[in-house]
């Protein structure tokens, strides 16, 4: 559940809007000053948005953005006070409010206030991450990692940036191995330098050797230049051997070489080339088991595994799964041009129960096909049929697709159909109990009907009239000749 800070030194005030933060679905956490706010939002960087009121006794709200702003704090700030005025307005503004209010506010309308202070918010933290990316400036702010699982990770991360000593970042597929490595590399000496990556695993066995080291001009055939390898492009910064578990036996050999001593020989160099690396391994399977069966040299396993650190995979960390699912819908609802705000509370229950063997890298392709098939501003349960299906059974998520409403397809004006004329329905018959002006009858009229309707239907046999309205045939008689109807009938011999 998101939390969100309310700021307020009216408690009649700091109780409302509490309480309308909490039936949204929000976790509200209050503050009655400038100062208590500032406290919480250093202690806790993870809250979702704040709404601050301006006039305060100790720190007014101007203050507390201006010190969020020295700080660096990036929480989305709504304004709510009772001062109306332009000039006010746009100081806000100017000092990073996401939207402002007048007291007293709608309650929708501060919801929605909130849901798009976030989705901001998620959109700006994932440009600020990829911007820190491609900078070389990675760190564990730009990374979703607040789970408790996750903070020997981060812990180990920043002690290791900073010295050179190898690292080997062991984790299943998908966990956010290359994330780590680029943590350590962004908050090290090496920050803004050269981050080449390579996937061990996808490059053929006979090119190893030459994509890794670089080669010479005329050293194999089709040699035409001379090329400098990863090592060359990573002088100064670091190189990331991802799946380090598949490098050919052969290479392995130069790979300890080069750790050893520092240097590197090109395929056709006469000479080794001095190389300044911070190497770091990642892999998803465990190297010791492949060096205890042969597939990987025991001396480079120890020259690589000086520091370990080990990434849970999703299911261990599941803490993160709604900040990391409002991280994808910001910014893939942004590529698509989509107004998704978020999941509703059935989708957050299925996710949460899922297993998700691909980890982050799975969570992000479903979010993605979701928001490329959704039309709602919400994400539904049948917008993940795969998970629903593996989680609820196939039968299940058919009868969730099903229940989607479909457009059918445009039919042209010249050939639509007429409508079928409705027909008139039957005037409702009169009840039986009731005369024709609507009052309730006599109950000497209602047993009157009753004789006659059972003298025709049993055609005329007063044995079985008798039996079938619980009279003796004597009581029978009387009352026919009461109600006027013995003349006519034949007595039954019976």
């Amino acid at each position: 559940m998101t939390r969100v800070l309310v700021v307020d030194d009216d408690p009649v005030q700091l109780r409302l809007t509490s309480e309308v933060a909490n039936r949204a679905g929000f976790k509200p956490i209050t503050a009655t000053g400038g100062e208590q706010a500032l406290s919480i939002l250093r202690e806790d960087p993870q809250l979702g948005a704040m709404i601050l009121d301006l006039v305060m006794p100790d720190l007014d709200g101007m203050g507390v953005m201006e010190a969020m702003r020295k700080e660096g704090i990036t929480t989305p700030v709504i304004i709510q006070t009772a001062n109306a005025s332009l000039e006010t307005v746009i100081s806000a503004m100017r000092q990073g409010a996401a939207d402002y209010f007048v007291k007293p506010v709608a309650p929708e309308r501060l919801v929605i206030s909130l849901r798009n202070a976030m989705k901001l918010d998620a959109l700006e933290a994932a440009i600020r991450a990829e911007h820190a990316r491609k900078s070389g400036t990675f760190s564990k702010k730009d990374m979703i990692a607040a789970a408790p699982a996750m903070a020997r990770v981060i812990t180990l991360s920043a002690k290791v940036a900073k010295s050179n000593i190898p690292v080997l970042i062991e984790g299943e597929s998908g966990t956010g191995k290359e994330l780590v490595a680029r943590i350590i590399q962004g908050t090290g000496d090496r920050a803004g330098r050269p981050f080449v990556t390579v996937n061990c695993g996808a490059i053929p066995p006979n090119l190893v050797e030459s994509v890794l080291f670089g080669h010479k001009k005329g050293a194999f055939t089709g040699a035409h230049a001379d090329q400098p390898g990863k090592f060359a492009e990573a002088h100064g910064g670091t190189l990331l051997l991802d799946e380090v578990g598949e490098l050919p036996l052969e290479t392995q050999v130069k790979l300890l070489r080069a750790l050893q001593e520092g240097e590197i020989e090109p395929v056709g160099a006469s000479r080794p080339e001095k190389v300044n690396v911070r190497l770091i391994s990642a892999t998803n399977r465990r190297l010791l088991n492949l060096a205890k069966s042969g597939e990987f040299r025991e001396d480079l396993f120890y020259r690589l595994n000086v520091f370990p650190i080990y990434v849970p995979p999703l299911r261990e960390r599941l803490e993160d799964l709604p900040a990391l699912i409002n991280h994808f819908i910001a910014r893939f609802s942004a590529e698509a041009g989509k107004r998704v705000l978020g999941v509703s509370p059935a989708v957050t229950e299925l996710l949460g129960k899922y297993d998700w063997p691909g980890n982050v890298r799975q969570l992000e392709n479903a979010v993605y096909r979701a928001i490329v098939l959704s039309d709602s501003a919400f994400l539904e349960t049948q917008d993940f049929p795969q998970v629903l299906a593996q989680a609820a059974g196939r039968e299940e998520a058919l009868r969730s697709v099903e229940k989607v409403v479909e457009l059918t397809e445009p039919v042209h004006i010249d050939a639509v159909v007429a409508r079928s004329p409705i027909a008139p329905e039957p005037p409702a018959a009169r009840d039986r109990f009731l005369s024709d002006s609507g009052e309730l009858q006599q109950l000497s009229d209602i047993e009157r009907q009753a004789i006659a309707f059972a003298i025709e239907h049993h055609g005329g046999r007063m044995s079985r009239v008798a039996r079938a309205l619980g009279i003796g045939r004597s009581t029978l008689y009387r009352k026919l000749h009461e109600y006027g109807l013995a003349e006519g009938l034949i007595n039954d011999a019976a």
